[in-house]
Order: C-alpha cells, then sequence, then structure tokens
C-alpha cells in the first residue's frame, strides 16, 4: 500500500476504533464483536509499523481505554496498566523475537507463556496483607473503585498471609461456562433475553453499584502480576508467589525459544474446550523481569510481553469483487472475493453474500471493508458492512442477467430471494450434482472429492451419477496425480459404496426442497425406491412434516423423463437399494444427542444411525432428551445432561443400543 493511501486508511481506522472503544468502554454498548474490533486494531497496528512517521499521539494504538464511567470514585494507577499487542500468526511471533534481538541481542531470552483468559483486568491493592483497594483499568491510568464488588468474590483473598507493605495484584475477573449457563437459564425462566457472553456478563456485573448483584453471579479471579518487590527475578517466580498469597493462578510453562511457544499455544488450543472457562490464546512474557523491565513500552504495551491469540470467529476484511456461483438447483449465489484472511485458523479468501437482497440490506459496494464470520463448518459469511472506512472508489453491485456459465437467462420465481439458471445442462449445476451425490451424507465415496470430479468431468468420464461407477483404473491413470496405485485405490472405493440405505439415495439424488430429514421422512412411508417414484400428490401431500412446496418438487422430479432414466442406470451399474423394510425402527420418537468423537464411526454417521433407526437428534440437552451418546472430549452437553439427570451412554452401549 502507498503512503498517502495508508494514510487515509489510517485515518478511517482511527475514527472507527475510537467510536467503537467509546460505545465500549463509557457507554457499556457494543456494535462491533471484540474479535472483529482487535482486526481493525491489528490493521492499524500492521499500518503504523510499517509507516512509523503516521503515529500520531491520538491514535488508538498510543493509548490504553477510554475515560471511566462516573458512576464509581478514581482510583489513580501509580503503575499504568498496560495491554498486549496482539499477534495471531507463527510468522508474527518470529518477527517478535527478531524485534527483541536487535533491541538486546546480548540476552539470552527465556519466555513465560501463560492462558490468556477471557476476563476483566482489575488491579487489587493490599495494605500491610488486607485488601484496602480494588479498582479496574479504566484508561489505563486511572480506574473505577469497585471494591465492594470484588469482595464478593470468594477467590480473592481478604488478607495475605505474612504480608508486609503495599502490595499490588493484579488478574481476571470471569465467569467460567456453568456459571454463565445457570444465569442464562434463570433469565430464560425469568422470560428475560440472554447474556451474549461470559466475559461482557462478568464486566457488566462488576460494573453494577450494587453488590448484591456482583455476588449472585459466581465471579471468579485470576491473578497473573505483582507490583511489588517480594524477592521475585521472573515472571514464573510470581505464579509460585501468587500461589502462595491464596490466589488462583495458571501454572503456564516455560519456552526456551519460538518453536517451544508454538508448542504450547497448539496443546491449549486443541485442549481449550475441557477448561471450565473461556480462553482467546495465550500471554507470552520475556521471563527475566530485569531484562522485561528494560525493553521499554511502546505505545500502549511493553515491548516484551504478546499475547498470541487464536483465530477469531470473526474478522474484518475487504471485498475485491463479487462473483456468481451456480449451485445444483441452479441457485445463483453472489460471492464475495476478500483479500486473504486468517479465521479460526483457516485463510478465507471468500463469503457468502446469500442474494441479491442480502446486499441490499447490507448497504455494501465491492471494495467495501466488512466483518465477515464462521460459525463451526458453515461456510464464511458477510455480517456487515462498514461504510465508513470507505474512500469513495467503492462501486455498486449489479447481479447479472444471464448465468455466467451457460450464458441462460436467470430467472427469479415469484415469492422467492433467489435467482436461478433454469438449465438443468448447466455445467455448473451438473458439477454440483457430483459432489452432492458423492458427498459424505449421500453415497459418501471416499477419495472422490471436487477436484477429481472436476477432473472427470473436463476429460468427459462421466456426464451423470451413473457412470461414476463405471469407472475403470486405465479411465484414471491418464488424469493428473494418479498412478496404478491411487487408481486401484479409487475404484476400489466406489465399488464399495454400490449398496446404499433408502434414505441416504434419497437424499443423493438432490432433489430440490429434500434434505436429511425429508428424505428420511420419504423412506419411512414408501419402504421402496419404486413406490416412491409412483406416489401421486395426493400421497405425498398426506405426509405431515412434508409441506406443499416439496410435495411439488419431489412430484415433478418423478415426473422428469431424464430423471426416471438415471434411476434405470443406476440399477443397471449394480446399485443396490437396500428396502427401508429391512431397518429396524427401534428408537421411534426417542430424542438423542450426540457430543464428543466416537472411535467407531463419525459424529455424523452416528447421527445418520439414530435417524434410520427412528430417533430424533437434538442440538442442546433438555429434560425432554431420551439420551446423550458420550464420546472422548465431551462438551459443555455432557455437564448439562448430569445437572438434568438425563440418561448418557458410552460408545460401546450406544453400539448395543443401535445393533
Amino acid at each position: 500500500m502507498l503512503k498517502e493511501e495508508a494514510k487515509k486508511r489510517i485515518e478511517k481506522l482511527r475514527q472507527v476504533i475510537d467510536h467503537n472503544r467509546y460505545l465500549y468502554h463509557v457507554l457499556d454498548k457494543q456494535e462491533l464483536s471484540p474479535e472483529a474490533l482487535d482486526s481493525l486494531k491489528h490493521e492499524l497496528f500492521l499500518l503504523e509499523q510499517q509507516y512509523p512517521d503516521l503515529v500520531t499521539l491520538d491514535s488508538p494504538t498510543q493509548r490504553i481505554g477510554g475515560k471511566p464511567l462516573d458512576k464509581f470514585g478514581k482510583i489513580k494507577h501509580d503503575v499504568p496498566m498496560l495491554s498486549l499487542e496482539d499477534i495471531f500468526k507463527e510468522e508474527e511471533l518470529y518477527d517478535w523475537k527478531k524485534h527483541l534481538k536487535r533491541l538486546d541481542s546480548k540476552s539470552n531470552f527465556e519466555y513465560f507463556c501463560e492462558l490468556k483468559i477471557d476476563g476483566f483486568a482489575i488491579s487489587l491493592i493490599y495494605e500491610n496483607g488486607l485488601l484496602k483497594t480494588g479498582s479496574t483499568r479504566g484508561d489505563g491510568m486511572t480506574g473505577e473503585d469497585v471494591l465492594q464488588n470484588l469482595k464478593t468474590i470468594e477467590s480473592i483473598p481478604l488478607r495475605l498471609k505474612d504480608s508486609k507493605g503495599v502490595v499490588e495484584i493484579r488478574g481476571e475477573v470471569y465467569m467460567d461456562k456453568l456459571a454463565f449457563e445457570k444465569v442464562n437459564q434463570r433469565q430464560v425462566k425469568a422470560g428475560e433475553s440472554i447474556y451474549a457472553n461470559p466475559r461482557n456478563l462478568a464486566a457488566g456485573s462488576i460494573r453494577q453499584l450494587d453488590p448484591k448483584l456482583a455476588a449472585s453471579r459466581d465471579l471468579k479471579f485470576l491473578a497473573y502480576d505483582i507490583i511489588a518487590d517480594l524477592g521475585q527475578k521472573t515472571h514464573s517466580q510470581e505464579h509460585q508467589i501468587l500461589k502462595e498469597l491464596g490466589f488462583k493462578t495458571d501454572k503456564g510453562r516455560i519456552c526456551k525459544n519460538i518453536q517451544e511457544i508454538i508448542s504450547f499455544w497448539k496443546d491449549v488450543f486443541k485442549n481449550r474446550s475441557k477448561l471450565p472457562f473461556l480462553i482467546d490464546g495465550i500471554v507470552i512474557n520475556v521471563n527475566d523481569n530485569q531484562l522485561f523491565k528494560s525493553l521499554g513500552i511502546a505505545g500502549k504495551s511493553p515491548r516484551a510481553g504478546r499475547a498470541f491469540k487464536f483465530s477469531p470467529k470473526q474478522t474484518t476484511a475487504k471485498i475485491k469483487d463479487i462473483k456468481i456461483q451456480i449451485g445444483r438447483t441452479g441457485s445463483a449465489t453472489p460471492v464475495a472475493l476478500l483479500e486473504p484472511v486468517q479465521l479460526e485458523g483457516i485463510t478465507i479468501s471468500r463469503a457468502t453474500l446469500h442474494n441479491e437482497d442480502e446486499i441490499k440490506r447490507l448497504g455494501l459496494k465491492i471494495g467495501d471493508t466488512v466483518v465477515i464470520q464462521r460459525a463451526g463448518d458453515v461456510i464464511p459469511a458477510v455480517d456487515k458492512a462498514l461504510p465508513e472506512l470507505r474512500t469513495g472508489n467503492e462501486k455498486l453491485f449489479a447481479m447479472p442477467k444471464k448465468c455466467p456459465v451457460c450464458d441462460t437467462e436467470l430467472m427469479r420465481p415469484k415469492e422467492e430471494v433467489v435467482w436461478r439458471c433454469p438449465n438443468a445442462d448447466c455445467p455448473a449445476r451438473k458439477r454440483e450434482n457430483f459432489y452432492h451425490f458423492s458427498s459424505r451424507k449421500a453415497f459418501n465415496i471416499e477419495g472422490l472429492g471436487p477436484k477429481i470430479i472436476d477432473q472427470l468431468v473436463e476429460n468427459n468420464l462421466i456426464s451423470d451419477p451413473s457412470e461414476i461407477f463405471e469407472i475403470q483404473e486405465g479411465d484414471l491413470l491418464s488424469l493428473e496425480r494418479f498412478a496404478q496405485k491411487s487408481a486401484s485405490k479409487l475404484v476400489n472405493s466406489i465399488k464399495s459404496k454400490k449398496g446404499i440405505s433408502l434414505p441416504r439415495f434419497i437424499y443423493s439424488l438432490g432433489i430440490r426442497h429434500v434434505g436429511e430429514e425429508t428424505a428420511l421422512d420419504l423412506a419411512k412411508r414408501f419402504k421402496d425406491i419404486n413406490d416412491l417414484a409412483k406416489a401421486s400428490k395426493e400421497d405425498l401431500k398426506d405426509i405431515a412434516e412434508i409441506g406443499p412446496v416439496a410435495s411439488e418438487s419431489i412430484y415433478k422430479w418423478f415426473r422428469n423423463p431424464k430423471n426416471l432414466n438415471l434411476l434405470k442406470k443406476l440399477k443397471e451399474v449394480g446399485v443396490k437399494i437396500h428396502s427401508f423394510k429391512e431397518e429396524s425402527l427401534k428408537l421411534s420418537d426417542q430424542k438423542f444427542v450426540v457430543t464428543g468423537s466416537l472411535d467407531s464411526m463419525s459424529r455424523e454417521m452416528a447421527q445418520e444411525k439414530i435417524r434410520v433407526l427412528g430417533g430424533d437428534i437434538n442440538d442442546s440437552v433438555s429434560k425432554n432428551t431420551d439420551y446423550v451418546v458420550v464420546g472422548k472430549d465431551p462438551g459443555s452437553k455432557f455437564k448439562k445432561a448430569q445437572q438434568l439427570g438425563v440418561k448418557t451412554l458410552n460408545e460401546q452401549e450406544f453400539l448395543n443400543l443401535i445393533q
């Protein structure tokens, strides 16, 4: 980015960050998630590192927080409460190490790493062992006096053992997962809205004037720093002293080099779901306290400390362009092409915009900076646009009139928000149908992913799904990255999938409005694919779980000669559909929740077996749940099942049940 362009971008970023910091710290409001705001601050920090002469005294990177509220008395911090600069990539960790070595080339750097708990920073001051002062971070120089609220937290000692003089302890007030769930359960019972996350609830509880409210929230405190000379030479020794003083603290780990830091970070990331509280990364400090101090402060943070965060569920990115993607049912979906960003540990360069109406609702343009989010395995989506960051060079998006693949005129059916390509022979639609047919929830052909399907289509080896089962080893050897062994492996994988249950087969056909649940409902009602093919409109409408739109779609699919020919060809190549009469409905009307990982099968496969046997799958545990299947590393659902007295099944008990 050229300097003049960077200057304009920096000015815009500062305005947005300051506005959101004021909302959050002063008005207790939130427009952007903490992750999205962190992303903007990180972008600003990197730009100012690239152009140091553009850094100004009023930049958000040069101060710590907004002014404190007037609800409490003010307390001045004798030693400023600094915050840490965030890093998100391993490369940035190595860059930080290089920077430290430039500042001090002679010292050997040892690091202390600890969990970065998602809490609310506070300061506790003890005089001759008695707790005298408790305050928030505030703007880093002056905080709010919240002593009475902090005294309600059991994990904060009111007196320190064998302590003389003034000792300041710093740490985080937080709420663990179980306590957060209990508060939200009370909210639901009272007909009130639930809270978004434990961190905001903990912060809000401490900043209430009535200490009784804080006492009701089961808050906790985790200590991480001592501002006093108690004989400690290293940060790791401080943690030992904190424990001796009666504080809960993270044991952390001493790391000799960057590789050990990364290893610790990965271990924590892998096991974070087992923790009783939420974390968003690790904190890294140069372990030697004297060296830490000598390296000094840059802007708002100490040079010798960093927060190595996990990739967020929300971040910001810039839209380079918007393209149209054609789905298997002809849906024309606008997709944002992004400047690549990290989101939950994955590099993201695309995000769905859903449809034309959604683009209008968001009010976004090509070139906008947007907030994108991703939950679990869901495709990243644009959550909101940030028009205040515009430069004037952004462009409006116009929905194309024709399919970008086959040039057929797009249509928008009445009462629908989606434009569609009506051409059933559109190459894009056919390709998406192949992806769907071989997917895990359909025929589940291992090794036959989108890239291989693309090669098969481009080399005219398949024109409809039945031809997948006619592929020979010799057909594959001419394709890129295929040798005798890999070709043989894929052919054997295809052959092994010729037998399929009726619900999976119905789902594999890609009939519009027919998902897993509808496919199962159809299988229960008709038992055989031939019976389903002969079903009248009245037969379909009689199924309570299937609405008129889906009924019409199913009826039309089985009246299309091309589709009937596909069924005939699949039978000819040896595909055997297991009649639903062969399946028992022994789990009929029983509700299941599956949590943790199983050794014998994937979670999705376990859920499918439950559905085939007539059971229902639920996402959350309630008093109406019949069984919770518990695998390795179960989450909060297991604890909730225990609290509610819901019967739990280990893997072997589950296998015994479904046999």
